[in-house]
């Protein structure tokens, strides 16, 4: 049985870097906490809370450090927490950062901003906070009710650029001025388009991340829509040998949240279980 692993599979650099600066402050001092969970893994999560280093709502007493997760805190618990005296470190990924920014450019800019994404996410929500009082959320393919003449867009990081294509169709000929700032991370372009060149040549994608991982979930449904059979997974003990029955290749791939040794050990019981039937070969 063949193992074909994505290149791009696993983390991106905003979550790369916010989960370095855990471990590292983890490693270095007591009374660390991040606001929220670091990253949408819950392994990485366990992995920092073994270190002493856990997820709070807010501040507990015996905190001294805040680290702020990758997704951002609305603004007014930043302003919060800012004036707690604690140290906060802000481990924000700087592409949510600047749709952020450019959702504040707006409002003072006087457009409605439409913010594109899941409105229950916690980088939406952060990005929400900078919008103003007149912002609205829409999810992919959903059209907006009445709007202003002048609207700005614009998108959670994961979405899809299908998705920001739809909306924009969807409201042109209705506004008179529209100002579209495209805040989509690269990186889920390019993980998209991996995965459907693997799953092409695969019998069955494997798909790892945390279940509450936005993007994550988006590549485990674009795999199902190519017509691959497809499983989202968080750790290799969710693997079942009946899936690889009479599987010649596999695929894999894995949300910007899942770190390299979850997809290693995904890997290696692949390759234990083709085994049982064939040699397993990694690419």
């Amino acid at each position: 049985m063949k193992v074909t692993v994505a290149k791009r599979a696993g983390f991106c650099f905003g979550v790369k870097r916010a989960v370095d600066i855990a471990f590292d402050m983890a490693s270095k001092r007591d009374g660390v906490c991040t606001l929220g969970p670091i990253i949408h893994n819950p392994q990485v999560v366990e992995r920092l809370a073994e270190k002493g280093l856990k997820s709070v709502t807010e501040p507990e007493p015996d905190t001294k450090s805040l680290i702020i997760r990758t997704h951002g805190v609305p603004l007014d618990m930043y302003e919060k927490i800012s004036n707690t005296g604690l140290e906060i470190v802000d481990a924000t990924c700087p592409f949510v950062k600047k749709a952020q920014q450019y959702a504040k450019l707006l409002r003072e800019e006087n457009y409605q901003v439409i913010v594109l994404g899941d409105r229950d996410h916690p980088e939406v929500k952060s990005i929400m906070s900078y919008a103003g009082t007149d912002a609205i959320v829409l999810k992919e393919g959903e059209v907006p009710g009445k709007l202003k003449m002048k609207v700005g867009v614009v998108v959670q990081t994961t979405q899809p650029v299908s998705a920001l294509t739809k909306l924009l169709s969807s409201i042109v000929d209705r506004v008179k001025e529209l100002k579209v700032f495209n805040t989509i991370c690269n990186s889920t372009a390019l993980r998209l388009k991996e995965t459907s060149e693997i799953s092409s040549n695969v019998d069955v994608m494997i798909i790892a991340g945390g279940k509450n991982s936005a993007n994550t979930t988006q590549l485990a449904n674009h795999s199902r829509v190519l017509g691959v059979k497809t499983y989202h997974i968080e750790t290799s003990l969710e693997l079942m040998p009946e899936w690889f029955s009479e599987v010649k290749h596999v695929g894999i791939t894995a949300g910007a949240s899942t770190p390299d040794w979850i997809i290693d050990e995904i890997v290696e019981r692949i390759n234990h279980i083709g085994g049982i039937t064939g040699n397993g070969i990694t690419e």
